[in-house]
């Protein structure tokens, strides 16, 4: 690691000139530095010279730099400028003096709902910029949050995360803890990331910033990372009416989770039903310039404007005459802005002329009184002194309709804020209200409810030439199911058999998006449609090119016939005009011509005998020895079908 010190005063590419040091961390040092060219003050972030050498770092480092330098927003620190001194890469950023949300948490400051909603609005806009422009951050932390003189919050560092993560060059032991405690669960797993992971790493912030604990930290940043696989953002009383908020945009589930312009929405939404926030003290760092003659102006929080130098030394101007009672006049002293509060100097109630004015005061003094009771009356009207006060009653998870006369019951009015999405709370339920249960409020109040709009919709994976148990893996994996019922299988001359054609959702074929849970039925391919099996005759060759020339697989088999000769085809299996797959095998059968029983009576009679009987019938007899002798067997036996002619072995 180099020495920060040893590169004050050098200046970079021939125009910034180093100052000094505002930071430093384990992949580069962060510098004050002035433009020489432009004559103003800029941030210069050097990276460690190890980085100099990884090629895969300096390619990506050049394109995420040219990226960035492209995003211009007003929640985006702005990127003047980049490049390399003696090979160390280097960025030039705008300066902002007001710190980091790292210092103000650093300082023990816990964020109100208010404040943190703020902040988080800021930083989704920023981030939603980003993500629509493709660049995704990758290391959302405190540290990465500036503020400017007036409050407003910067991203920084966007490119760089991405860029060190594809260097050789590896940071010391510990380094990477920082990103590790705000890091994504699809990140722990090493999957692909997209703007949303950004946006669970700033629901992480914003939660610590109000309850000043990060949730899913262990001993090791592999304990850190395995303890937020799958699990819900812990409820903390300190979140307010950020809770339900935070909760969506930390789903562990990618799918379901908030992205960055949703969030933004959603505190929007909740922001203007809140009071507005107090400043945010906030670190200032123009003591970094002061030794350069620069004014130092101390910056006191969001939404307040810093004085000008002019205002923090201009004189008072010169009142003629005496200051009355209750003038507020500006303190010159260490606080400039310190009210105080002149006392009226003494009068004497003997003069000459007292009674006489004292009589002409006490009609101006009646109408004194008479128009501060009637304010005080009109004050008391409109701040609602005199209408009862009701508890509000708990409305969560009630039906639209009941949550409706349950605060009527109470006197309470109804105002609906943009329904969500929840997979918890059923549609037309409320999600959350505001002001929240029990807080208690005058009659005739308004109460805000959220009301769910039922489960969100949830993309369809690819699922085509998927089978049956592939396809319902992918539906699994985004929360669905699916079946394969047999009767709905179809032909396809595409997809192969038993892999999916297309799938239903209700009465929508193939919908990109369904809502979250939903079952679908997975049509699955027969293969090709069937053919019929052409008509065939003549000798088996003749039958078998036909068939083959039809796509079939011929194969012979014979049988007897009384009508078609010896040789020539009787019929086929599949029968003709019949429907087969293409390739199937057809069993063609050819003719042996007429069949003749061998006749039973031969076993027992002589040789002589049963030659005689079998010549009577068309059939001949073989014998060995005498013709005398005794039948003993026939081959083949009685009662089998033989060709006309056959020779019948006679066993004696």
């Amino acid at each position: 690691m180099q020495d920060s010190s040893d590169s004050i005063g050098k200046v970079l590419n021939g125009r910034y000139r180093l100052i000094s040091l505002l930071g430093t961390g384990a992949s580069a040092n962060v510098y004050l530095a002035e433009d020489t060219t432009l004559e103003r003050w800029v941030a210069v972030k050097l990276l460690q010279p190890a980085l100099a050498d990884d090629q895969a770092f300096l390619k990506r480092f050049r394109a995420e730099a040219r990226a960035v330098a492209a995003l211009n927003h007003p929640n985006v620190l702005q990127v003047y400028d980049w490049g390399e001194e003696d090979s160390v890469p280097f960025l030039v950023t705008e300066f902002l003096a007001g710190g980091s949300l790292s210092d103000v948490l650093a300082a023990g400051v816990r964020l109100t709902p208010e404040q943190a909603g703020l902040v988080g609005q800021q930083a989704a806009a920023g981030l939603a910029y980003a993500h629509l422009r493709g660049l995704v951050h990758r290391d959302v932390k405190p540290a990465n949050l500036l503020f400017d003189d007036e409050g407003r919050l910067r991203i920084t560092d966007f490119g760089v995360a991405r860029a060190l993560a594809e260097a050789t060059w590896t940071e010391p032991a510990g380094a990477m803890i920082g990103t590790v405690r705000y890091a994504s669960p699809e990140q722990a797993e090493g999957l692909p990331v997209d703007g949303k992971a950004d946006v669970y790493s700033l629901g992480l912030v914003l939660y610590e910033a109000m309850t000043g604990e990060l949730p899913f930290v262990g001993d090791t940043p592999l304990a850190s990372l395995q303890a937020r696989l799958g699990q819900s953002l812990p409820h903390n009383p300190l979140l307010g009416p950020l809770d339900a908020v935070l909760s969506e945009a930390t789903d562990p589930d990618p799918v379901l989770r908030l992205d960055a312009q949703e969030l933004e929405r959603r505190l929007a939404s909740v922001e203007a039903l809140l009071p507005p926030p107090l400043p945010i003290p906030i670190l200032s760092r123009h003591d970094a310039i002061t030794d350069l003659g620069e004014t130092v102006v101390t910056t006191t929080g969001i939404g307040f404007r810093a004085p000008s130098a002019d205002e923090l030394t201009q004189a008072t101007p010169v009142v003629s005459g005496p200051a009355r009672a209750g003038v507020t006049t500006m303190r010159s002293s260490a606080n400039p802005l310190a009210p105080t509060v002149i006392a009226a100097p003494p009068t004497s109630l003997d003069g000459p002329d007292h009674r006489g004015r004292r009589r002409r005061r006490w009609p101006w003094i009646v109408a004194l009184v008479v128009a501060l009771i009637a304010g005080l009356v009109g004050v008391a009207f409109a701040t609602k002194v005199f209408v009862p006060s009701v508890s509000v009653p708990s409305v969560i998870d009630q039906p639209n309709a009941k949550a409706r006369a349950m605060l009527s019951a109470d006197h309470l009015s109804v105002v609906f804020a943009p329904a969500i999405y929840s997979i918890k709370v059923p549609q037309g339920h409320v999600i959350s209200q505001q002001p929240r249960p029990g807080i208690s409020v005058k009659q005739g109040s308004s109460v805000t409810l959220v009301l769910s709009r039922g489960f969100p919709p949830v993309p369809v994976p690819p699922l085509a030439t998927l089978t049956c148990a592939q396809a319902q893996a992918a539906l699994t994996a985004q929360h669905l199911t699916g079946t394969c019922p047999p009767e709905i299988a179809t032909y396809s001359s595409t997809v192969p058999v038993d892999q999916v054609v297309s799938y239903t959702q209700g009465t929508t074929a193939n919908p990109t998006s369904v809502a979250y849970g939903s079952a679908l039925q997975l049509i699955l391919s027969k293969g090709p449609p069937p053919i019929p099996i052409p008509a065939v005759s003549g000798t088996f060759a003749q039958a078998s090119a036909t068939l083959t020339a039809a796509g079939f697989n011929p194969v012979q088999a014979n049988e007897f016939s009384t009508t078609v000769p010896a040789g020539q085809v009787t019929r086929t299996s599949p029968a003709v005009g019949t429907g087969a797959q293409k390739s199937s095998t057809v069993t063609v059968y050819v003719s042996l011509g007429v069949g003749v029983v061998v006749p039973s009576g031969l076993v027992g009679t002589s040789v002589a005998n049963a030659i005689k009987t079998l010549e009577a019938v068309g059939l001949h007899g073989s014998f060995n020895g005498s013709s005398a002798k005794i039948v003993t067997s026939t081959s083949p036996g009685s009662g089998t079908m033989v060709v006309a002619g056959s020779t019948i072995k006679l066993n004696s």
